[in-house]
């Protein structure tokens, strides 16, 4: 029981990791219905940047400001020159520029930045905490504290400030949103810079858990399955399908797998999307379409 404990608790706490990589997705599709496949290449350059900018000797913190700051800009600058130009397109037009935006976006990272594996030292020690008879690992629980305090900022932001307000408004209905008052634009400009700073936070912590290389922009697939579990529209969503997947998966590596013989991390959670697909397409918290006649 013990044992069971220590892999469902290490399994919760990398969910919360993979929560922060879907909010990322959550306030772009809310504030304007599309899916930014990109966000997986943000995630790679934010950490791209960083580990950049220490391996030259520029200052850790001096670093993450810079980093930051670039973030943000490539976030609005998304907004300004795909999505702005691309206003009530096809759906599938919008998600085809976030994809081509991504392969430019990893492109130009590693063109500047060399596609090297780095290792990035955050400073936390990835040893084991002691909670009773429990052994839990310190790096994911620092990780996944620091992921939860920033989701639970961006969930009293987007639910309890005038952002939020609007942004919830927009989702019902741009239109009427739009008569009352409301700056599409100038919305569209906050979310996605601050989907560049989720971003920044989720390429450090994926980037020091498994180094920074390529493979970061795979985080996104992971992510999928969180959304469709969780609803594409709900940051509460995002976070109890994180927990989900991230306990799903290992639990099932741990005792499916010997009786597979092989591992089934890479697919579990697209079996417990694809279930969750089947009884409740709209995912746990996300809106159900509504059809009228």
């Amino acid at each position: 029981m013990t044992f069971f404990i220590e892999i469902l608790i290490g399994g919760l706490l990398a969910g919360v990791m993979y929560s922060l990589v879907a909010i990322g997705f959550v306030l772009i599709y809310k504030a304007s219905g599309v899916f930014n496949f990109a966000q997986g290449s943000m995630v790679l350059c934010a950490a791209l940047t960083f580990v950049t900018l220490t391996e030259s000797g520029v200052n850790w913190w001096i670093a993450l400001v810079v980093t930051l700051a670039i973030m943000v800009a490539i976030g609005m600058a998304t907004e300004r020159l795909v999505l702005r130009p691309l206003v009530n397109q096809p759906q599938i037009t919008l998600f085809i520029a976030t994809l081509g935006l991504s392969f430019i976006i990893e492109g130009l990272s590693q063109m500047f930045m060399g596609a090297s594996v780095h290792e990035l030292d955050l400073g936390i020690l990835d040893v084991p905490v002691h909670v009773g008879p429990i052994q839990i690992s310190q790096f994911d629980l620092v990780a996944a504290i620091a992921a939860a305090v920033l989701i639970a900022i961006l969930s009293v932001l987007f639910s309890k400030t005038r952002i939020g307000i609007s942004l919830r408004a927009i989702a019902d209905d741009p239109q009427a949103a739009l008569s009352v008052g409301i700056r599409l634009q100038e919305l569209w400009r906050i979310v996605w810079g601050i989907a560049g700073v989720v971003a920044l936070v989720a390429g450090l912590l994926w980037g020091a858990r498994q180094g920074v290389q390529f493979a970061l922009t795979f985080v996104v697939l992971k992510a999928l399955p969180v959304l469709i579990i969780g609803g594409f529209t709900s940051i509460a969503g995002a976070i109890v399908g994180g927990l989900i997947v991230g306990a799903g998966d290992s639990l099932a590596e741990f005792y499916l797998s010997p009786l597979l013989g092989g591992s089934v991390s890479t697919w579990f959670a697209y079996v417990l999307a694809v279930g969750f697909l089947l009884v409740r397409p709209a995912g746990l918290f996300g809106d159900r379409p509504i059809e009228r006649v």
